[in-house]
């Protein structure tokens, strides 16, 4: 028999299995897993925690139709949430039950989804934009021109960096977009100048960020690991760079992060108070009057179509009934007297 060092007497240790991961941490890896950004994360758990308070922390595997209608028809009948809201949280809903939960259920599709009311932009007269700009300066002011003059989103302004900036070829290249897919836009001559000396600024910022040992930007998805040093390169960075770093909530490291886009939201808002006008104008009302003027002036709504980088031309088509063009034309009788 062979020698051991253990006596007879001893009973080997009990086996403890590691505890599962509590649900909310499963719907945080599987969305990670995913590559959703950080906004839908913390909006899917918020909806989730939301749906789980309303029913006592009844778990959702004890749950089904009955109680999601429930919730849902509270948010819109007591809490008198828009239709896109009551559509973000079901979306939560079926994330949860169809990737995270593994449970198929039929019921969860015949919901309905709420139908978002119609209505039409608002679209400001190109001097209505040029007294808006006016009133708006420095990084704002650049970024608001881009808005309007390449009809970039505001999270896609904000998140565009130094590479997909090209001044030879006069255009930017709009990443993971809505819908993520990549698109090419103009880049307007009257910005050229503004934004070459704008990136002179930014790239010393970002040298003296590496010599205090810092530099490094967020990569999307797995680029981080497959190029390690790109990450400090400059034409990663980004083009409109926060004024202050700060700790990136997922990885925990210090990064300079991009310029807040509420920051250009709260400019746009004074800037068009500024200018008198009485249209509820937002950032977004400068890329709907982007798509308005250039149709106005003769483009073809195809190329507006790719320009914006919508999938189907009947969303592009609204900006045609904006301009009067839908339909017949129709003239008012009172414009023929």
């Amino acid at each position: 028999m062979p020698h051991t060092n253990t006596p007879l007497s001893e009973s080997p240790p009990p086996f403890t299995a590691t505890p599962p991961p509590r649900l909310l941490e499963q719907v945080r890896d599987a969305i990670r897993l995913r590559h959703y950004s950080l906004r839908t994360e913390q909006a899917y758990l918020d909806w989730i925690k939301r749906f789980i308070l309303f029913h006592h922390e009844r778990h959702p595997k004890d749950m089904g139709a009955a109680e999601v209608e429930q919730f849902l028809s509270h948010l819109a009948v007591e809490g008198k949430v828009a239709a896109s809201t009551q559509n973000q949280a079901l979306s939560a809903l079926l994330f949860l039950y169809k990737q995270v939960l593994d449970i198929d259920l039929p019921w969860m599709n015949d919901i309905t989804r709420a139908k978002k009311p119609q209505r039409l932009p608002v679209v400001l007269t190109v001097e209505e934009v040029r007294r808006v700009l006016a009133r708006m300066d420095g990084q704002h002011g650049l970024m608001a021109e881009l808005l309007y003059g390449a009809g970039l989103r505001l999270l896609e302004c904000a998140r565009l960096r130094v590479k997909d900036v090209d001044f030879g070829y006069r255009q930017i290249t709009v990443r993971d977009g809505k819908g993520e897919e990549d698109r090419m836009t103009m880049l307007p001559q009257t910005v050229i100048e503004p934004l070459r000396m704008h990136l002179e600024k930014v790239r010393l910022i970002h040298e003296h960020d590496v010599e205090e040992g810092f530099g490094e930007v967020y990569l999307p998805y797995t680029l981080a690991r497959k190029y390690p040093n790109a990450a400090r390169e400059w034409g990663w960075q980004y083009v409109f760079p926060a004024r202050d770093r700060s700790v990136d909530l997922r990885s925990g490291m210090t990064r300079r992060h991009h310029v807040d886009e509420q920051s250009l939201q709260r400019a746009m808002k004074k800037a068009v108070r500024a200018a008198g006008l009485t249209k509820p104008a937002s950032c977004h009302t400068l890329r709907h009057s982007f798509a308005t003027h250039l149709l106005q002036s003769g483009s073809d709504i195809r190329t507006v179509q790719e320009l914006l980088g919508h999938k189907d031309v009947s969303t592009t088509m609204i900006y045609t009934h904006v301009l009067n063009r839908g339909g017949q034309g129709v003239v008012s009788p009172l414009d023929r007297m």
